[in-house]
């Protein structure tokens, strides 16, 4: 089945890749990349597993707060984490992806519940699904 798309976000790398420069179509994105100093860089710029992290974690608490309504939950003060981690796999780069999941005043139990509906339904998670190792932790 097709995916009838609603939106289509649009973003141009110039330059050196990690080391280059990012642009969305409307320019609100708009900066320069760096190579993280653990992977060889200077580190004085985002690169490109920061904005996947702050992209997973957004969509992902929108889903995780859309499951707790649904289930009469008050997600509150909510937050969902996402560390993107990357290294060699298999003789190319990998993804390994780690979302911490809070809900204040929610039991552990409830609060993973509500984070394995999330993730059967947020469209990072589907996308990633066989793909990339994505841990859910509940603290």
């Amino acid at each position: 089945m097709a995916v009838k798309v609603l939106y289509t976000a649009e973003a141009t790398s110039t330059g050196d890749g990690h080391s280059g420069h990012v642009m969305s179509s409307d320019r609100r994105l708009d900066f320069d990349l760096a190579r993280p100093v653990e992977m060889g860089g200077d580190g004085h710029g985002t690169n490109p597993e920061q904005l996947f992290a702050a992209g997973y974690a957004a969509c992902f608490h929108n889903d995780l707060r859309i499951a707790a309504r649904r289930a009469n939950v008050d997600p509150g003060d909510s937050t969902v984490t996402a560390r993107v981690g990357i290294g060699p796999d298999d003789g190319a780069y990998g993804l390994a992806v780690t979302l911490i999941i809070h809900i204040p005043g929610l039991e552990r139990e409830q609060t993973r519940e509500l984070a394995e509906a999330a993730h059967q339904v947020c469209p990072y998670s589907r996308a990633t699904r066989g793909n990339v190792s994505v841990e859910l932790r509940v603290p």
